[in-house]
């Protein structure tokens, strides 16, 4: 792919996440109430896009129960300013292992593992306009877990996107995890032009380097629309990069609690940091019904 600045950007807002962030600021929402008053105040702020999980209201772990995420998508879906909206379908293939030597069973405090219909069951039911399909089993930073999806679990998740309308937003962890997405396309389980999401930092796929981001975004193919993130202190230096590699952006709590170093951040703030480097660049920031038009997405009512 020709590296070339992209000059119509749309931001993309990770308002949550499922990591251990829950404690680490009064910022990170956990309610529905929270977690779409988050989204509403990003979307007002310029992101085009809120990709959301969601957490349990008392303990603030990650959650999979359905009528939390219905209760996020009503809320944002009836509030006064326009977004698209992005749910997670990552939840549901995590395992932890036991010791070293002892990796069997499983330790049960750490693993949740569900079957492709589970895992998708709340998109069906809330029927975004997007959802993530994160392509590729890797290894996280914790000692003896494992994020997993198996290219048969990739390939059942993403006939159902593909059935039920809902565009999925490859999450390419590394080169490995593009290669694998290419091969879905060409098969027909997903529909062409795709959308990748590049997750750059995330121990242990691929660094944040430079090098090995330009790697990730020149296997990206050409008709294809992309953006890319990194962690903490190299999120906002990833806004410029991505620009000006000819890509989109994310930012949010879900992968940096900090607007600079001692303050912490809210979702909009990051939002309103992103889109000044932005527009700092001379790029325009485009909105959620240009983001539609761009990938093709239509805005339904959930079930």
């Amino acid at each position: 792919m020709p590296l070339q600045m992209n000059r119509d950007v749309f931001i993309t807002c990770a308002v949550t996440g499922s990591g251990s962030t829950q404690d680490k600021s009064p910022h990170v929402p956990r309610s529905p109430k929270e977690i779409a008053a988050s989204a509403i105040d990003a979307a007002k702020a310029g992101a085009a896009v809120v990709h959301c999980h969601v957490r349990d209201p008392d303990t603030g772990v990650p959650s999979r129960r359905l009528e939390l995420y219905r209760e996020v998508t009503d809320l944002i879906r009836a509030a006064d300013v326009d977004v698209v909206l992005n749910l997670t379908a990552g939840m549901g293939g995590d395992i932890t292992f036991g010791s070293t030597e002892a990796p069997l069973p499983v330790n049960p405090a750490g693993t949740d593992m569900v079957g492709a219909t589970e895992r998708m069951a709340h998109i069906a039911e809330c029927l975004p306009e997007i959802c993530t399909l994160d392509c590729g089993t890797m290894n996280f930073a914790e000692a003896d877990y494992v994020m997993t999806n198996t290219p048969g679990m990739l390939r059942a998740m993403g006939a159902m996107m593909t059935e039920l309308g809902v565009k999925p937003e490859i999450e390419a962890f590394d080169t490995g995890h593009l290669w694998f997405a290419k091969q879905l396309v060409e098969e027909g389980t997903l529909s062409s032009p795709a959308l990748v999401q590049l997750c750059m930092g995330v121990p242990w796929g691929a660094p944040n380097d430079l090098n090995t981001f330009l790697a990730m975004v020149n296997a990206v193919p050409q008709d294809w629309s992309w953006s890319a993130f990194s962690l903490g202190r190299d999120q906002m230096p990833y806004v410029g990069a991505s620009v000006l590699a000819g890509g989109h952006v994310r930012v949010g709590l879900e992968d940096n609690l900090f607007l600079e170093k001692g303050v912490l951040a809210t979702n909009a703030q990051l939002v309103e940091k992103a889109a000044g480097i932005i527009e700092g660049m001379g790029a325009r920031i485009i909105g959620p019904d240009a983001v539609r038009e761009k990938l093709g997405l239509t805005r339904r009512a959930p079930k």
